[in-house]
Parts: structure tokens; C-alpha cells; sequence
């Protein structure tokens, strides 16, 4: 189920995402929960990305997991390939990438993993 925010992005680059699209009180709650350290705040979830990954972000949502909030950030890719990232909201740990011909995605090596 999906909960608290959605954004349909289309053609942006990145890094560059406007305010959302929920409700005032969807967005107020999930502001309070950044606030807290609830929850990880997008734009570090962005940054990460953009720094490893060439594409344009072309939607986010934030869904309830079975025990967690999870960040879905689906990336338009430079062959026109889409791929969604899956982060734990609570912790930013990237969980999971669904897609094809991610590795034309990844930019030159670094030395996090």
C-alpha cells in the first residue's frame, strides 16, 4: 500500500525534485519524520544516486513495507531502460534494484560500495 507521498517526475535530471504532490498532512508528517530521524530525507537518497548512477529520476514514492518504510525511486536510464531502486526508508540502505541493463546506468567506479 502506498502511503504518505507520491511524485510523478518526468525528464528531470537527478538530484532536482520538487515539492511533492501529497496531501498537506501527508507532507506534514513526513516532514516531522525527517525532522525526528525517522525517516532519511530524499535528497540524501538522491544525492547517493546521482552520484553513482546516470539517469533521470522520473518518479518516488514512499510505500509500508511489512515492518518499514521503504523509498521507491524509479530512474529513466540513458537507453531508455527504467529501473527502481528500493531504499529502507529508516536507514537509507539500498535494498534492492529492479530493472534491466543497470550496469549502463553505474558511473566510474568509487570507493563505498
Amino acid at each position: 500500500m502506498r502511503v504518505l507521498i507520491v511524485f510523478l517526475l518526468l525528464v528531470l535530471p537527478l538530484g532536482h525534485v520538487p515539492a511533492g504532490t501529497g496531501s498537506d498532512e501527508d507532507r506534514s508528517d513526513l516532514s516531522a519524520a525527517v525532522a525526528a530521524g525517522d525517516i532519511v530525507p530524499l535528497s540524501e537518497l538522491l544525492d547517493w544516486l546521482e552520484a553513482r548512477y546516470r539517469g533521470q529520476v522520473i518518479e518516488v514514492d514512499l510505500e509500508e513495507g511489512d515492518d518499514h518504510l521503504v523509498y521507491n525511486i524509479g530512474v529513466l536510464g540513458p537507453s531508455g531502460q527504467r529501473v527502481t531502486f528500493r531504499f529502507d526508508a529508516t536507514t537509507g540502505a539500498l535494498f534492492g534494484i529492479e530493472g534491466v541493463r543497470v550496469r549502463e546506468m553505474m558511473r566510474e567506479s568509487r570507493s563505498d560500495p
